[in-house]
Order: structure tokens, then sequence, then C-alpha cells
């Protein structure tokens, strides 16, 4: 009886795994063959597979490994009359190996093949002999041998046919675009859809071992209709010169898009450096031009235009060339220190010391000191000039220097239109492009007092000296005091209480040196001596106080919480995509005032919130404050470099729509509708 049970068992189990062969197990995973289809058809090709189930941890190759590896074999013997095709292959992933670079496949993988069974039709006996080598720091070859028989009859699909659904959805697609190889081993790629705000990044993978160096990086550039990857040739060299593989697109919700593309020989585009170039200075020029009216450079640039009141028109132009020279060598610096922080793998962008309590502190005492200086509770000399102490030697260039170093430095928290493509891609660009693009920015925002400085026309216009100079000096103290207390906001919000209490005590501090400063220097030089000593006592223990801000702990989370937003994440934003949702994207900062003014007057107001609930627009906001590196990702996938940005996605996957940085209420409200 026993026995008879068994071999009933035996049958029900060769029935139910008829299109699926035995196993062939071992401690790296399991194999076996599978079909399709259930039964074989006459003149209906069908599809048979080795399926791979490998463990945690281990690989296999594709059919080019890469640096290392050898891809499986399968070999199949078929009856008289039935041909099989090669092995089709789904993409692989890069799996780096130490400095090797090889294109290997994890978890499940199948492999399959295109069988034309015999013209006449008939049972099909197929049997099949496998080999393929795993690895996990070390590689074990492996190999099996399988077998499958598959009735004749109409042909249908078999219960394993889904897996062979699932392969066919990682095979890459044939590629829309057009693609050239240069001599020097730059790939381009050219198609309407491919910008700086789609394309996040790229890479190739050859099929053919040795056309490229695979371990080698491949530096993407991202222009208006296309891309480049600079990829390293090998010492094989297809016969028509070109490249053959797969080119992986990621775009910026992080959605991959395989191609199969073949490349043939030429040269990139010759047009597109020279416009790219050409377009990117303009930007910035423009950039830096329009900082100027931002409310963070503004009363800087105010207080050097009175200087100008009365001034000698040669003076005025020399002052005119150091406030320049300082902008220029303050942009300079600026450009060294991004790339710098890149070379060293941080995440840097416009704006980016601003991240940093100690410099926001440091930024709130400077111009709390302006201030007070502009007030009369100390004197630095009539010809004071913005910032920095007594510099007004060789007619005050070296104060009108300093002035237009301090108009760089609270010009980051701000990023004017136009500036974020113009640093995106300059910092995209070679070392010194990138150096040129923050040059041309510094010329834009030192232009207009240039202009006046040297118009003769504007100087005849400009009004005599008197006592309205000294009121509005006075008056230009109150926008110095209230970005010192913005920029306490700022602290608040990057170190929370203790930032708070560390910088308030810092101004108590710097506000007693600059009273003992002002009752002391109409006195004896004894008497002065002892002033300096008091006020250089307590801007040290102001620097003790700095230091203590440093090590502050960071604010709570969701500082910058709005009512109806959520927290930004890649993972998220995918997942409202995916269900077909709208959604709005918010990156902000608490130091970036343009940020600030946008969320007030266009996002916060009544019309717009009700036309996201409208319109069930799913509204995700990033804080940037402390640079976090996700956001860092995100901006820099829509070509931009700082904050603020905001991207408008459709429902049902509609392209996404990159919004002005100056948002206005009704620019928000058409593009919510039009969606």
């Amino acid at each position: 009886m026993r026995l008879l049970l068994a071999l009933l068992l035996l049958c029900w189990v060769g029935t139910a795994n008829a299109l699926e062969s035995a196993p062939v197990r071992s401690a790296h995973g399991t194999a076996s063959l599978v079909s399709d289809v259930d039964t074989v058809a006459p003149g209906m090709p069908f599809r048979v597979g080795l399926l791979l189930r490998l463990a945690p941890g281990w690989h296999t190759y594709w059919i080019n490994p890469g640096d290392a590896g050898i891809p499986p074999e399968l070999a199949l013997t078929l009856p008289a009359g039935a041909t099989a095709g090669p092995i089709i292959w789904p993409t692989p992933r890069r799996v780096p190996e130490g400095s090797l670079m090889t294109y290997a496949y994890t978890g499940d993988l199948l492999l399959p093949v295109r069988i034309e069974p015999t013209p006449g039709g008939g049972a099909m006996h197929i049997e099949a002999h496998a080999q393929w080598l795993v690895c996990n720091q070390i590689c074990v070859p492996e190999e099996g041998d399988f077998r499958l028989d598959l009735p004749a009859g109409s042909a249908a699909a078999s219960p394993q046919s889904p897996l062979f659904a699932a392969f066919d959805r990682q095979l890459p697609r044939p590629s829309p675009w057009q693609a050239v190889v240069s001599q020097d081993g730059t790939l381009s790629v050219t198609g309407p859809e491919l910008t700086p705000a789609t394309v996040l990044d790229a890479w190739f993978i050859p099929d053919t071992p040795g056309t490229i160096r695979d371990g080698d990086a491949q530096p993407l550039t991202v222009w208006q209709g296309g891309f480049s990857l600079g990829l390293t040739r090998g010492k094989r060299v297809a016969d028509d010169g070109g490249l053959s593989g797969i080119l992986a697109v990621r775009d910026r919700t992080g959605l991959e898009t395989d191609v199969a593309l073949h490349a043939t020989p030429g040269s990139a585009p010759e047009s597109r450096t020279t416009l790219s170039l050409t377009r990117v200075l303009g930007l910035a020029f423009l950039g830096g031009l329009i900082l100027n009216l931002m409310p963070c450079v503004f009363p800087v640039l105010a207080l050097k235009v009175v200087g100008l009141a009365g001034a000698a028109r040669s003076k005025a132009r020399w002052q005119a060339v150091a406030y320049t020279v300082g902008v220029l060598v303050a942009f300079a610096a600026l450009g060294g220190a991004l790339l710098a922080a890149r070379a060293a793998g941080a995440a840097a962008g416009w704006g980016f010391q601003f991240a940093s309590p100690v410099f926001v502190a440091a930024m709130a005492w400077l111009l709390f000191g302006v201030g007070l200086n502009l007030s009369g509770v100390f004197q630095i000399g009539a010809r004071f000039a913005g910032a920095g102490h007594r510099l007004t030697a060789h007619g005050g260039l070296l104060g009108s220097f300093f002035t237009g170093l301090l108009a760089v430095v609270v010009a980051t928290p701000c990023t004017a239109p136009f500036m974020g493509v113009a640093i995106a891609a300059g910092l995209a660009a070679p070392p010194t492009i990138t150096l040129l693009v923050f040059l041309v920015m510094g010329c834009g925002l030192a232009a207009p007092y240039v202009l006046l400085a040297t118009s003769p026309m504007l100087g005849r216009v400009t009004p005599r000296p008197g006592r309205w100079m000294e009121v509005l000096r006075q008056a230009l103290a109150f926008p110095m005091y209230g970005a010192s207390a913005w920029l306490v906001w700022v602290i608040s919000q990057e170190a929370g209480s203790a930032g708070v209490l560390g910088v308030a005590a810092g101004m108590v501090l710097l506000g007693f040196a600059a009273w003992v400063l002002g009752i002391t220097q109409a006195d004896s030089m004894g008497v002065r001596r002892l002033g300096q000593s008091a006020a250089l006592a307590a801007i040290l223990a102001s620097l003790a106080v700095l230091s203590g801000i440093a090590t502050a702990p960071p604010a709570p989370a969701g500082a910058l919480a709005e009512a109806g937003a959520e927290p930004f994440s890649a993972a998220r934003l995918a997942t409202l995509r995916a269900e077909g949702r709208p959604v709005l994207v918010n990156m902000t900062a608490a130091w970036c005032v343009t940020c600030l003014v946008n969320e007030r007057v266009a996002i916060a107001t009544e019309p717009v919130q009700r036309a996201l609930a409208e319109h069930n627009v799913a509204y995700l906001k990033g804080d940037w404050t402390r640079q976090d590196p996700g956001i860092t990702a995100y901006l820099r996938e829509n070509g931009r470099d700082g904050v603020p940005l905001y991207v408008y996605y459709p429902p049902h996957a509609a392209s996404p729509t990159v919004l002005p940085q100056i948002l206005t209420e009704g620019s928000l409200l058409s593009e919510l509708d039009r969606g």
C-alpha cells in the first residue's frame, strides 16, 4: 500500500512539474529548464529558458562579463528539424569587484532561447546542458543537465509563462535616439526629450568585451537636446569603428530606461559647446545683475551709492574698480571653494556656506556690527563703505574692495532667476569654465555700481552732499538689523534654541564692544587703549560662543514644515507618480529669502491652496537648510545648484514642468489648471 501511494505521489509531482525540469541544486542557488508553453503546436515557435535562482550575495554574468567573469552557456539537443536561437539577454547590473567593473545578475535570472519546432509537429523531447559561474568574493563554476518533454497539441501558456512575461519587461528597448562615438571615446546621444531637466544619470554597457575600459568613470554632460558620456576606448574596435550595447538613462524621478544602442563613428555636435557656453555666460551675467535687486544685496549697494554723492568723478571711478575687484575676488573664491568641495566628494551648491550655523552666526554678528556703526554707536571713519574695518587708505579703495566682498557674501542666500542654470552648467564643465561663469556673474553684480560711478550723465543727477546723507546713513542701519534678525531665525532652523541663545549672547558682547569703543574714541590715549582692550575681550568672548554654536545639536527635522505639505523624499515622489497623482515639489531653505517670499505670496495664498485641494495635488516640500544629500541630488537632477526650485508633475506620468524661480500666484494657478 505504501509503495502504491509513493508511485501515485511521484506521478502527480511529475505531472505538476512537467514544464520545469528536475532542478540542480547547490549551496549557491538552484537551476532548472522551463518552457513558456505546455504543448507544442506545428509551426508555432516557443521559448525555453535556463532559470537560475541565485542565493543572496551571489551573482552570475552577462554576455559581456566586463573586466572579469564568464557568461553562462546553454547547449540544447532537439529533435531533427527543430532549431534554437541564441540566448536572449536581459539588462544586467554593473557590479564593481574591487577595482574592476563587471556586468552581472543577482537574484532570479531567466535566460530564454527561441525554438522553431519541427514543421510536421509532434511532441518534443528537449535535453540541455548548461554551465555558469557564480561569484561572491570567490567564484565557483557550476553545471547541470536538464530535460523537458513537451506533448503535441494546440499551444497554450504554461504555468511558467509569467516568468517569461517578467523577462520581457527586463529587455532593453530599441533606441529612439541618434548616437555617435568619436575617436576619443566620447559617446554623444541626441533626442528632443533629452534635457538637463530630464536626464539625471546615464551609463553605457558595451556588448563586446574590450571595446571600452569598463572600470573607468563615464563623465556625463547634458545639454538641451542631448548628452554625452566620456568613455575610454579599449583595445578592441568594432569593424565599423562604432559601439553597440545597452544605454541606461535615469530620469529625475529615479526611473531607468534601458535601450539597445548602436553608435556610429562621428564627432560630437560642433555647435553645442560654443552656443552652450555663450548662453551660460549670458545667463550668469543676467543672474548677477538681478542679484542687486534682492533684499540680501540692495542695502549694501545703497551704501556704495551714498558714497558717490559729491565724490570727484576720477575718485568714483577708482572706487568702482576696487569694488568690482572685490566682487570678482569673492566670486572666484566661492567658485574655487565649490570646486574643491565637489572634488572632495561633498554636496556643495550655491549658498552652501549658509548650511553652517557657525557661518550664519558670524554673518549675523557682522551685519549687526555694520548696523551699530551706521547708527553712530562707534565710528570707523566718515568714508566707511559697507563692511570691514578702517580700510579707507588710498582714497577709500580698500573700503570699496571689502564692500564688494561683503556684497557677494550676503548675496549667496539669494538665487536670482537665470542663475540656477548658469551655476549648474558651470559646475558640470571643466574648472576653467566654472571659474569663468562665476566671474561673469560677478561682473553682472558689479555692473550697476560701475555704471553709476563712471557715467557722466548719471553723475550729473547725483544729489549734492548734505544732512540727508547722514540721515540716510543712519536709516540704512535698519536693513542691517533686519538682516541680522533674519539670520537669527535661520540659526533657529539649523541649531535650535541653543544656537539662538549663542547668537544672542554674541550680539550682546559685540554691542558692548561697540559701545565701549564709541564712548572712549574721543578720550585720551590711555582711555582709548582701555576701551579697545575691553572691546577686544568682548570680541574674544564672542568667538568662544561661536565655538559653542558649532557643537550645538541640529534643530528638529521639519522646522520648515507647512500645513498641507509632506516632507520630500525620492521614494515618496516615485510612489505618488506611480499612483498617477499630480505633485508639486518645493525645494527651499531657511536662509533663502527668495524661497520664503515665494511661499508667502504664491504658494500659501488661499486660491493656490484651494486649487491644490481641488486638483488633488500632493505637495512635497524639501528643506535644504543643512544641505540634505537627497535634496542636493534632486536639485542636480533638475539642472540646479541652489534653491529655490519648483517642479510640477501633472497627473498620469505626464512630463514635469520646472516653474520659474520668481514664483507668482497667477503662474502657479495657470500651471495647476493646465495639468
